[in-house]
C-alpha cells in the first residue's frame, strides 16, 4: 500500500487531508445537519467547477447561472430526510443528477409559457459536449436519457457524467471506479444509442 503524501513535518499533503476529510464527512452527512454545513464549504469548489461544465453546454443568455445551480442542486441533495452518500462516486453522481434535474425542470417551465411549445428531433451531433443546449434539446435528451437508463443504467450515469457534469474520461472513471477504457467504451455506446433515439 503506498504511503500517503506527507510533508517535512510529518503532516499529510493538504490535498490528501482534504480527502480524507471528505471521506469523513459523507460518513457523517446523513442526518447531521452541521457535518453537511462542512461537507458543502469543503466540496463549493468542485460543485462550481461541475456546474461551469453544466453552464458551458447551455445558451448564453440562460438565466440560470453556476452559483444558483449550485445552491439549487444542493438544496435538493440536502431536503427533507437528506439522502445518505455511500462514497464520492456517489456524491458527485447525486450532486451532477440533482444540476440536471435543475435544468430539466427550469426548461419545463419556460417551455410551458410557450404556446405550441413541442420538442423537436436534434441532429446526430447534439451530444457533442460543447454543442450548446437550449431548452428543447434539455428536454428532448432528458427523456432520451430516461429510455437510456431503463436499459442499462451504467451508460446512463456516464452520459450523466461526460455530458451534464461536463467532466472528462479520467474523472468519469474515478468517480465510477471504473477503468478509462470502461468508461470510453461506454461512453460510445451511450452516444451511439442516443444519437439513434433522438434521430426518431
Amino acid at each position: 500500500m503506498t504511503a500517503s503524501p506527507a510533508r517535512d513535518d510529518g503532516s499529510l499533503d493538504p490535498a490528501e487531508s482534504d480527502l480524507r476529510r471528505l471521506t469523513l464527512l459523507l460518513t457523517q452527512a446523513d442526518g447531521d445537519e452541521p457535518s453537511r454545513t462542512d461537507l458543502f464549504e469543503l466540496v463549493y469548489g468542485q460543485l462550481r467547477e461541475l456546474a461551469r461544465g453544466q453552464m458551458s453546454k447551455e445558451r448564453s443568455d440562460h438565466t440560470l447561472g453556476p452559483t444558483v445551480l449550485v445552491h439549487e442542486a444542493w438544496l435538493r441533495l440536502n431536503g427533507p430526510g437528506g439522502a445518505s452518500f455511500g462514497s464520492r462516486a456517489h456524491f458527485f453522481g447525486s450532486a451532477g443528477e440533482a444540476m440536471r434535474r435543475v435544468l430539466v425542470d427550469h426548461a419545463r417551465k419556460k417551455r410551458s409559457a410557450k404556446r405550441g411549445g413541442r420538442l423537436e428531433r436534434l441532429p446526430l451531433d447534439a451530444l457533442e459536449l460543447q454543442q450548446t443546449a437550449d431548452d428543447e434539446s434539455v428536454l428532448r435528451i432528458d427523456e432520451a436519457l430516461t429510455n437510456l437508463e431503463a436499459l442499462d443504467e451504467r451508460l446512463a450515469r456516464v452520459v450523466r457524467l461526460r455530458f451534464w457534469a461536463g467532466l472528462d474520461e479520467r474523472q468519469t472513471a474515478e468517480l465510477l471506479e471504473l477503468s478509462p477504457r470502461s468508461v470510453r467504451r461506454d461512453w460510445k455506446l451511450a452516444r451511439a444509442w442516443l444519437a439513434r433515439e433522438l434521430e426518431r
